[in-house]
């Protein structure tokens, strides 16, 4: 009950001082200020600007668009169907390929943990394979020259 009688008893003045800090903005801070003022004001007229320009370009064209309806609301809905579709498959693509990925890494990572011995086994026969795969190609590609 004190602190409310005080407050009441108060000026007006003293009580608007009293929510104020006491000391005033930093330089920076004023500096801030005085820069992004004009910027953001520029960017509300130009904003401003835009919304009045667009209403104004809605109202002339109204009648166009309402005697081309017929021809515009399908080709419109045509390009959505056609501009989600592309964006669906894409996601759907992205989706795929990061889980098999996700899987491949997994499974190399299980097979690793399992054998590696047989791991580096299975290497050495692929390289094997690939170089007497490599050999046969170069040999039929001696005997095609040769006739």
């Amino acid at each position: 009950m004190g602190d409310r009688d005080r407050h009441q008893q108060q000026p007006p003045s003293e009580a608007i001082k009293s929510l104020l800090p006491d000391k005033g903005p930093s330089g920076p801070q004023a500096l801030a200020v005085a820069i992004l003022l004009p910027v953001g004001g520029s960017l509300l007229a130009l904003s401003c600007l835009t919304l009045v320009a667009s209403l104004i370009g809605l109202a002339v064209l109204t009648p166009v668009f309402l005697l081309f309806s017929p021809v515009l609301v399908p080709a419109a809905l045509l390009a959505a169907l056609a501009v989600a579709g592309f964006l669906g498959s894409g996601a759907l693509g992205l989706a795929g390929l990061s889980s098999l990925g996700y899987l491949l890494r997994k499974a190399s990572a299980l097979v690793q943990q399992a054998a590696p011995e047989q791991v580096e086994q299975v290497r050495r026969r692929m390289g094997e394979v690939g170089q007497k795969a490599k050999d046969a190609a170069q040999g039929r590609a001696e005997e095609s020259k040769r006739t």
